[in-house]
């Protein structure tokens, strides 16, 4: 009689969330991981958690609500200090604050902003044209997409280098959750304060988000304090990151890569398709879960309370659905991506951040067509990939 066959077991890495390196490093490790590692492994760190490791896991686990809860923001903390508003919101709960932001991010919305995106990318250009060289994440990165961020908010642009500071604080202070609770007490104090300031003198005609939310209701009852402060933390966080991240790393990308800039340059009709393989190639959200319920899931055995994290760069690199996923390639048939996330979560601001890309590829190799690495950046990871520095530098 033939033995039973022996259990498949799980491959533990050594993945941690938190860490730093030269630039490409995390993304060439995801790629490791998936290449010994399918659909999932397990890593030791915080007690222990799952890593998902191709698409298809990817993006069933952002569909099922109804098995992960997204009521965490890293694997490593399981009951974090803070709930931010809508994105650790579970359905139904998370509907209706969804609804309440949606038009504010809406394609028409976004679109009415493209001149004035336009003018704001071309001043910071032309502010160091003659400069020969830039750190591009705090010279341009940084400062164009928080600047558009502040405006929707009705928050003033004269207090972006400290509202920089405590986003640093926030989101690139790694394990240093002491200098990450500094930060966030920072940005709810300014937006109690603000909050405040704006009930008791009202700006007539004001079409910002955070005069809006001050009539805001949810099931007939109007939303606490507390919950719009903590909405607003987490707009801060998301408009004075993501997009800064992710540019640093199409300019990364063209800036090691000439045929592709020269493409662009020659063609700048191609612009969105360069956003759309920078978009599923360096996908720079690396998105956590909590398990609800006991489930087999992709093979993996599922226990409530059970951590996991979704990579979004597993998805977008996996050569399973896209050959050659690895290299950005312009030629591309399909560039389906989950680099916004999927399921209910689907980040609201996508139309916003592809225009803001787009916009800032079109002016700068409008000005700036040809450059290079001017040293050897580095990058962090944890939640939001992002690199530290972009030195360039150009003839002028």
């Amino acid at each position: 009689m033939a033995a039973d066959p022996a259990p498949q077991t799980c491959p533990v890495e050594d993945y941690t969330t938190f860490g730093t390196g030269p630039a490409m490093t995390f993304f060439e490790r995801m790629d490791r991981y998936q290449d010994r590692a399918r659909p999932v492994m397990r890593s030791e760190e915080a007690g222990g958690y799952w890593v998902f490791t191709d698409y298809e896991a990817v993006h069933d686990g952002l569909q099922r609500t109804d098995l992960w809860s997204s009521s965490v923001i890293t694997p490593t903390e399981p009951n974090p200090p803070f709930r931010l508003i809508p994105l650790m919101l579970d359905p139904p709960e998370h509907t209706p604050w969804r609804h309440l932001l949606r038009d504010y991010f809406s394609p028409g919305r976004v679109r009415s902003m493209a001149e004035g995106q336009r003018r704001l990318a071309g001043e910071i250009i032309d502010g160091l044209a003659d400069r020969g060289g830039c750190d591009f994440v705090d010279d341009v990165a940084r400062v164009f997409p928080s600047t558009v961020f502040l405006e929707i908010m009705g928050m003033p642009v004269t207090k972006l280098p400290e509202f920089l500071e405590w986003e640093g604080m926030i989101l690139h202070s790694g394990e240093d959750r002491d200098r990450v609770a500094t930060g966030v007490g920072l940005v709810v104090q300014y937006f109690a304060e603000l909050i405040a300031e704006r009930r008791a003198s009202p700006v007539e005609g004001a079409a910002d988000i955070v005069t809006a939310a001050l009539d805001w209701t949810i099931d007939g009852e109007p939303v606490s304090d507390e919950d719009l402060l903590n909405c607003s933390l987490l707009l801060f966080m998301a408009g004075l990151d993501t997009v800064a991240s992710q540019s640093s790393y199409a300019f990364w990308h063209l800036a090691t890569h000439p045929r592709d800039r020269e493409r662009l340059v020659t063609d700048p009709g191609c612009v969105p398709i360069v956003v759309e393989e920078i978009l599923r190639a360096y996908p720079i959200v690396q998105t956590a879960r909590k398990a609800l319920k006991d489930e087999e899931f992709h093979g993996c055995p599922v226990k409530a309370g059970d951590m996991a994290v979704f990579p979004l760069a597993a998805a977008g690199r996996d050569e399973s659905v896209h050959p050659g996923a690895r290299r950005v390639d312009l030629d591309r048939a399909s560039t389906k991506n989950l680099s916004f996330g999927g399921g209910p979560h689907r980040c609201l601001g996508a139309h916003l951040a592809r225009q803001e890309l787009a916009v800032l590829l079109t002016e700068w190799h409008r000005r700036i067509p040809d450059y290079e690495l001017a040293g050897q950046p580095t990058e962090h990871s944890g939640g939001v990939w992002a690199l530290d520095e972009l030195p360039l530098r150009w003839d002028v």
